[in-house]
């Protein structure tokens, strides 16, 4: 059998129902936690196409399922996020956002349509493979605690345990036809950071009968940004950024609260335990020495992304098959974070970038209110995903 022509004439027959998927679904979009319509939009596809799947899963994710032949061999995962990001469209599309402060500017329609169309072609090809499939549509990828873990807790990675999971993302630095990958350590941790400084405010031209908040807490945010130079080792990368500041005084007026809101991230989580307890030790002893007090709250969010070095090299050696050498490109560590971080630290994990840029014109970034993809990607993305998926399972 020629998988790669077959796979290449599958993509072409299911083209543009993809593209009218991922449509329906950007001009849909739904907030984390809440994506009740795009999951039904989702049900009633696959029941359409008689897909067997369970539903609710973490409230409004599906997992759904496909057996080859001898379907108890092995199990593979595949997984799309759903879920969009609170941001107002400004792209002049005829399947623009209708829901208003609602944009899918991270390119999950464009996950959920590949990965649908992915399943179409695994499932004409499913007496061509050995094994079992998962195709998880996961919620809340954008919003901490993450629908991966919710899910997982839910037991989407039991009965059976997936040998491997495979989840890609799209990657406008990256003209369309390409693919990346980065074995490895390839994605930050996340952890949110809440402190509020309190003291006793009053009138700004009398410092001695006040403690000074705004004063606490610029000095708390000089010493927190100093952390990833002088306290994280050199080796691992490291980030803390604060981002906002509300000190609701006036001119004349020093406040009783000055409130932080930042972000810290990590490629190590033995260094991102020990940073959390620096924090703490820092801002409670800069704030306690002038007389303030100071409540810190570090919200834990999704772990480091280790690519499996074993799924990941067989990975890139299909992704070559399918797409030529000269589209599958190596990716550096980046310090965003990706709930697929999850599944990684349960089994063999593969994250990937999917190349949607027109050629080399990169305009616009991820989380941007004019974001868009260019639609051959999924092409690219519907393809090589099916391809990797049987040549992974078939592979003695």
């Amino acid at each position: 059998m020629d998988l790669k022509n077959i796979i290449t004439q599958l993509t072409e027959k299911y083209y543009n129902q993809v593209i009218e998927i991922r449509r329906h679904i950007h001009q849909c979009p739904e907030l984390s936690f809440n994506e009740t319509e795009t999951s039904k939009y989702i049900l009633s596809l696959l029941d359409t196409w008689n897909i067997r799947y369970d539903a609710g899963v973490a409230n409004t994710g599906i997992v759904a399922y496909i057996e080859g032949e001898n379907p108890k061999k092995r199990t593979l995962a595949l997984r799309a996020d759903m879920d969009a990001l609170p941001v107002n469209e400004k792209n002049n599309l005829s399947y623009k956002s209708v829901n208003q402060g609602v944009m899918h500017a991270c390119g999950h329609d464009a996950h959920t349509a590949s990965l649908l169309g992915t399943l179409l072609i695994l499932n004409d090809l499913k007496e061509h493979f050995e094994g079992s499939i998962k195709f998880i549509f996961q919620p809340a990828e954008e919003k901490i605690p993450g629908g991966a873990k919710q899910m997982i807790e839910e037991g989407v990675l039991e009965d059976p345990v997936p040998e491997f999971i495979l989840g890609q993302h799209v990657y406008p630095e990256l003209p369309y036809g390409k693919t990346g990958f980065k074995k490895g350590i390839y994605m930050a941790s996340t952890d949110e950071l809440y402190l509020t400084i309190r003291g006793k405010g009053g009138h700004g031209a009398m410092p001695e009968k006040i403690t000074n908040t705004v004063l606490i807490a610029s000095q708390i945010i000089i010493a927190l940004q100093k952390i990833p130079d002088e306290i994280a080792p050199e080796d691992i990368p490291t980030v803390l950024t604060i981002g906002k500041i509300i000190a609701n005084g006036a001119t004349n007026v020093i406040p009783n609260e000055v409130y932080l809101e930042g972000t810290f991230r990590t490629m190590d989580e033995k260094n991102r335990k020990n940073i959390h307890q620096k924090i703490n030790e820092i801002a409670q002893a800069i704030a306690e020495k002038q007389g303030a007090k100071v409540d810190i709250n570090i919200k834990k969010g999704y772990p480091v992304l280790i690519n499996n070095e074993n799924t990941t090299e067989k990975s890139i050696k299909y992704a070559k098959e399918f797409l030529g050498d000269e589209n599958v490109v190596d990716l550096d560590i980046r310090m965003t974070a990706e709930d697929f971080a999850y599944y990684s630290q349960e089994i063999p994990a593969t994250f990937y970038r999917l190349g949607t840029s027109d050629g080399n014109d990169f305009k616009d970034p991820l989380h941007s209110p004019t974001f868009n993809i260019q639609e051959k990607s999924l092409k690219t993305g519907v393809g090589t995903m099916a391809y990797i998926s049987i040549r992974f399972l078939n592979d003695s």
